[in-house]
């Protein structure tokens, strides 16, 4: 009877756990960290003093905290697989590069680039991870097909998770390459199931991005390690080394964009590595641009049940306790300062609660201006379908689900257009 009991009330508390607010009035009063105000309680009131002293603390913070300690050493070489300059009906160079992190060469990130061929010299490009491997961003037939397993084993072209032929052009939607090239811009992504596969049980498995790590470098994880999303943000890095070998990418106007969990991904990368000229997060919601402490929608607890991989093992502490997490996500994109974000939303993606998106870029603004840029006047954020653009900082609250789209596009080249 008693085992009964234990059974019934953990259903219970499951059940009550996965019940999400979406009643503003029900969101807790709350105080947020302030960016410009030490640990120690001193204030910060120059740049001198922001970027020797506070953004290391909130970036020890952060990766103490939330997404774990970046591990990774410097070290890596590059092959260029394929070039065909006459893609896409002559509208782009297609270049597939291949980069290894270790010598043995055993695991390495493919990355796939379009560049304009009407632009005059180095171009700038998107930079971002993609879901489905490179052939989903297009139906181009030269895109060589990923080998690695991916999470759409029920959609087709993905049989048993593996990519064949139809899988081709899946996500192209999300990926509008020829708009993207027709305004000057590039693109450059990788699968980002590369180095570490998005699946809970990954730590358990041989495929382990983990274990592979462990045994080139002899460094073991523990609580305060890497996550997924500090894996997957670092291979961006890795990709931008790459990119500054290459003399027809523009390295210095990188834009690193990212959609949902990747949307974390750009977030962090662009935190971490300030080489990143741009950074764009599309409804990236909890633990990405929205405030936790707002406890709208999906909640740190909601996360570290679905995805337990994503994060340190650290995070884990704050389920149900965003009050007490030493960070929150403002801070996060504070980190970015002073280089253009952009932070979008949908307006059906209550989930990953677009207000709380909004203000997060808003309470951001005080480290902007201490860069003397202008930053976000209003705490209320725009109605549904207005762009609201202030100096570096862009928002927008799409109508429609949780996606990316060609909406989304325009508005991220426009402001690429003004910033880059």
């Amino acid at each position: 009877m008693r085992f009964v009991i234990i059974l019934l009330f953990v259903a219970i508390s499951a059940m009550v756990l996965a019940q999400p607010n979406y009643d503003e009035a029900k969101v807790p009063a709350y105080t947020l960290p302030n960016p410009l105000v030490t640990e120690r309680g001193k204030a910060i009131k120059r740049v001198s003093q922001w970027e020797k002293q506070r953004r290391p603390e909130i970036l020890s913070l952060f990766a103490q905290h939330v997404y774990g300690h970046t591990l990774g050493g410097d070290a890596a070489t590059y092959e260029v697989i394929a070039v065909d300059k006459g893609a896409l009906d002559g509208l782009a160079t297609r270049k597939e590069v291949a980069i290894y992190l270790s010598a043995d060469k055993s695991r390495p990130i493919h990355v796939l680039i379009y560049l304009p061929n009407s632009r005059t010299g180095a171009a700038p490009v998107f930079m971002g991870l993609n879901y489905g491997g490179n052939q989903a961003v297009s139906t181009d037939p030269g895109i060589r097909i990923i080998t690695r397993w991916t999470r759409f084993a029920k959609q087709p072209g993905f049989p048993e998770g593996y990519a064949n032929e139809q899988s081709r052009g899946f996500y192209a939607s999300r990926w509008p390459i020829e708009y993207i090239l027709s305004r000057g811009y590039g693109v450059v992504t990788a699968y980002y199931g590369d180095l570490q596969l998005d699946r809970p049980d990954i730590d358990s498995m041989d495929d382990s991005f983990h274990r592979w790590f462990a045994g080139q470098t002899g460094v073991q994880r523990d609580n305060s390690s890497w996550g997924a999303i500090g894996i997957w943000a670092w291979s961006l890095s890795k990709m931008m080394d790459y990119v500054e070998t290459d003399g027809d990418v523009d390295s210095k106007r990188v834009a690193v964009v990212g959609h949902s969990r990747l949307g974390k991904t750009a977030l962090w990368a662009a935190a971490q590595d300030q080489r990143f000229a741009m950074a764009v997060s599309n409804n990236s919601g909890e633990d990405g641009a929205a405030i936790a402490r707002r406890e709208y929608g999906e909640r740190i607890a909601d996360l570290n049940r679905s995805f337990p991989h994503w994060f340190s093992g650290n995070f884990k502490q704050f389920d149900g306790k965003e009050s007490q997490l030493p960070v929150d996500f403002h801070e996060l994109l504070s980190l970015i300062a002073p280089r253009p974000l952009y932070v979008a939303s949908a307006s059906e993606d209550l989930w990953a609660d677009p207000k709380g998106e909004y203000l997060s870029l808003y309470h951001a603004g005080p480290v902007y201006r201490l860069y003397k840029q202008p930053a976000l006047q209003e705490a209320e954020p725009p109605a549904v379908g207005e762009v609201r653009v202030v100096g570096p900082l862009g928002y927008h609250n799409r109508p429609g689900k949780h996606d990316i789209n060609i909406y989304d596009w325009e508005r991220y080249t426009d402001f690429a257009d003004k910033n880059l």
